[in-house]
């Protein structure tokens, strides 16, 4: 078994302006004297540029809030209209009708390399809560496992030796992709001339300094997913990016591939020209559609003809979310990209089959309907879903995948991509919220950023969803109106929040089962702060990172 990283009570390490302010047992065989450097170098060179993307994200939001609405750019018509199409795809990633998507723990990344689908996505991202032990270990985990080397033995329960977790021959195993962090978050604990270094450039900067040319030299890569981009210029960034790396580590140019995540409202205007900016690397889009419905909830705040019902009621079949997902069929497929589909996060229970039953049910629902639209794969959050997955796409995609279904039948307007939702508030689908986000918060906290609950697998974009939408109708409006009712006729306001949150200290804190229950308290006021906050956080994992150590 490999060790795993712990904390270390060792001063600040500080070489050429770049300042380590963690500490945890093994990490001077990731962050060498050369890695170090190489990573300051990428700091140094785009992190200027990170920081203007990011205050026009500031000056773009502002435009919304005063009442403008996303609109495809007039700037950009000649790429939308113009005849190009992407780089040709590597064989590695031509069948990716299936992908498993989870953390980077040692005992994730084995389970999921071994679980019978295409790719494994590790996520430095929304499922990894970014304690500096949690990300150097997840680092470590991902350089052993492309070295074949990676194994982890459970511990003993009950005085029984626990169970043994290896690796499958290298032919039998998923297809690596990892996404790193988006632009918007820092690595607290590295500092390049005093500045906080982009986590975003510490996570792909650090995988690809030790295992990018193990990964050229099979032929897998490396590949990566980027996360949150809401324009193509924060496209071009990340390509930049790409290109120095290659450059650095004498990669052969275009080793290097990514599919970019369209889980914001504006990039979804911006398809064509997020894969335009990356064309000679690009391989795809995918559905984000959690963080997109967040993102639409974010972006569309100071709208009260766009207020989204209860999250359970905003599901595919709604028509801005259709629009969505169709545009991304028939843009990638115009310019020979893989479209791929959103997320399952079902969790199997065959201790309840009954439950079972009605989740695989929906999830074969969801799947038939991304294979019949025309995507090219699917995400699945655990490995108990694989099987389901692979049997939808195998009887609707005999090939690698549908770039034949061009979709021409689909017809999107920016008011297709903005239509308001029908449904509504129930008292069920507030306290719901409300639980979904103390429970993910209390378990984020105790460093865990993938958390089951209620049958469903939590994440940081499903927990950002509920709490937008908290804020959003207990502010909804401020402009002297009434304020929003459930659907019994009861106002939704912070009397309620109070209510909801009143006793799940002690429904929580005592039920063995809730992750991170010595958190609750916590995270409920983090929350309250939160929800009573003038303005809509960016992100809820911001003011939680600051708590980290």
């Amino acid at each position: 078994m490999s060790a795993v990283l712990k904390p270390q009570a060792e001063p600040p390490e500080t070489l050429a302006g770049i300042e380590v302010l963690g500490r945890v047992d093994g990490q001077d065989a990731l962050l060498t004297p050369a890695a170090l450097a190489f990573l300051a170098g990428l700091q140094r060179r785009f992190d200027a540029e990170r920081q203007a993307r990011l205050a026009a994200r500031v000056e773009r939001q502002a435009r919304f809030d005063a009442g403008a609405l996303p609109d495809f750019r007039e700037d950009t018509r000649s790429i939308r209209e113009g005849d190009w199409r992407v780089a040709p795809i590597p064989a590695a990633l031509l069948d990716r009708r299936v992908e498993i998507t989870g953390p980077v723990d040692p005992k994730m990344v084995i389970n999921a390399l071994n679980s019978g689908a295409n790719c494994y996505m590790a996520d430095f991202e929304d499922s990894t809560a970014p304690t500096w032990a949690n990300l150097l270990e997840g680092q470590r985990a991902l350089r052993e496992a492309v070295a074949g080397t990676l194994e982890f033995d459970a511990p003993a329960v009950d005085g029984k030796p626990g169970k043994a977790y290896r690796l499958k021959p290298e032919a039998e195993r998923a297809v690596l992709i990892v996404r790193p962090r988006g632009w918007h978050l820092d690595e607290k604990h590295v500092r390049v001339d005093g500045q906080r270094m982009s986590g975003g450039l510490f996570d792909l900067g650090l995988f690809a300094f030790h295992n990018a040319a193990t990964l050229v030299s099979k032929d897998r890569g490396p590949y990566f997913y980027l996360p949150k981009l809401q324009c193509m210029e924060e496209a071009a960034l990340w390509n930049a990016v790409l290109d120095e790396i290659e450059v650095q580590l004498n990669l052969p140019q275009g080793a290097m591939k990514a599919t970019v995540l369209i889980e914001t409202l504006p990039a979804a205007f911006e398809m064509d020209e997020i894969l335009h900016a990356l064309r000679s690397r690009i391989v795809g889009l995918n559905c984000g559609r959690w963080d997109y419905i967040f993102s639409y909830i974010k972006t569309l705040r100071a709208h009260r003809d766009r207020v989204l019902p209860e999250r359970g009621q905003v599901t595919m079949t709604q028509p801005f979310l259709r629009a969505y997902s169709e545009l991304l069929i028939k843009t990638c497929h115009h310019r020979g990209a893989h479209a791929m589909g959103g997320m399952a996060a079902q969790i199997p229970n065959p201790r309840d089959p009954v439950a079972n039953a009605a989740a695989l049910a929906r999830v074969e629902a969801d799947k038939l309907r991304e294979a019949t639209a025309g995507h090219d794969g699917t995400w699945v959050a655990h490995p108990g879903l694989v099987e389901l997955a692979r049997g939808i796409f195998d009887a609707r995609m005999p090939g690698p995948h549908q770039h034949d279904v061009n979709r021409d039948d689909v017809k999107v307007t920016a008011e297709d991509l903005l239509k308001p939702s029908l449904g509504t508030i129930t008292q069920a689908g507030f306290y719901g919220n409300v639980e979904v986000c103390v429970r993910y918060l209390a378990a984020w906290l105790d460093g865990n950023g993938c958390v089951p609950i209620h049958g469903m697998m939590e994440d940081a974009a499903t927990a950002e969803i509920s709490r937008a939408q908290l804020w959003q109708w207990l502010h909804f409006p401020d402009d002297g109106r009434e304020p929003l009712h459930l659907d019994d006729g009861t106002p939704v306001d912070f009397a309620l929040l109070e209510r909801a949150l009143i006793g799940l200290p002690s429904k929580l804190g005592n039920d063995p089962n809730v992750v991170g229950a010595s958190r609750v308290d916590a995270a409920i006021a983090m929350l309250a702060e939160l929800t009573h906050r003038d303005t809509l956080a960016e992100f809820l994992t911001l003011p939680a990172y600051d708590t980290f150590d």
